[in-house]
């Protein structure tokens, strides 16, 4: 006795789409919105200054400023980049800027 295998259309009904003879026309695709040139710019200095809080060679950075740990390094010759501390010359007013990635948390 062999049992009969049901195909997946025996179970559901077979919907075909009507084709009009034309090709279908795309939706027009919307022009690139401009991003905000000074939110891309921030976004790329803060993420410099959390590589330079990540990076372990200028030594430790809770509990002082980026600025303060661009001093030691630059004291113990460890050799920080001269754009970090420019960067931090610049923006002295900005909190998220002066503060290393780990001020938020208690330690």
């Amino acid at each position: 006795m062999t049992a009969k295998r049901g195909l997946i259309t025996d179970s559901f009904q077979v919907v075909k789409r009507e084709r009009k003879g034309k090709k279908r026309e795309k939706s027009p695709t919307l022009p690139p919105q401009e991003e905000d040139v000074s939110e891309t710019v921030r976004a790329q200095e803060l993420h410099k200054l959390r590589q330079f809080d990540l990076d372990w060679r200028f030594g430790p950075c809770t509990g002082i400023s980026r600025l303060q740990r661009w001093e030691r390094a630059k004291l113990h010759g460890l050799n920080p980049p001269e754009e970090i501390r420019n960067l931090l010359l610049q923006i002295e007013d900005d909190p998220e800027y002066n503060m290393s990635l780990w001020s938020e948390y208690p330690f």
